[in-house]
């Protein structure tokens, strides 16, 4: 009789493995509130200067927002999931040269005035990992 798998529990990583397992993902979701509702995007991002830049088909507000943007990876045969969530103050890149540069270096996700390229300064990072090991 074979034993039982042990059980998944999730185990959190330091603020440095978080932003390696970001740094490898390429695609994620962009999370903030407007008009009162919370929008959930889908979204490209590169990781640059301690910035997370995002392309994502929003229609680009003016000013400064408050945003959070989750990446995660849920490869079950592999038992590598993670989660990772950065949450900060953002604003939209709005030099032509700039948001020129992220659009050719971030494939979108669609073209137009639904297309926003989105610049936030962490102030939280967090990750996670499921792991499967005896319970703590």
């Amino acid at each position: 009789m074979s034993a039982a798998p042990a059980p998944l529990r999730m185990v959190e990583v330091s603020g440095a493995e978080a932003l390696w397992l970001l740094e490898g993902a390429a695609s994620g979701r962009l999370i903030f509130v407007q008009r009162d509702l919370t929008v959930i995007r889908p979204a490209r991002h590169v990781w640059e200067f301690g910035r997370l830049v995002v392309r994502t088909p929003v229609q680009a507000a003016a000013g400064r927002l408050s945003a959070t943007y989750h990446v995660d990876e849920v490869r079950a045969a592999t038992g590598t999931d993670w989660t990772v969530t950065v949450a900060g103050p953002a604003e939209v890149i709005t030099d032509p040269n700039e948001a020129a540069h992220y659009r050719r270096t971030l494939a979108g996700w669609s073209h137009g005035p639904h297309d926003a390229i989105i610049r936030i300064r962490p102030q939280t990072v967090s990750g996670f990992r499921l792991d499967q090991g005896a319970e703590s």
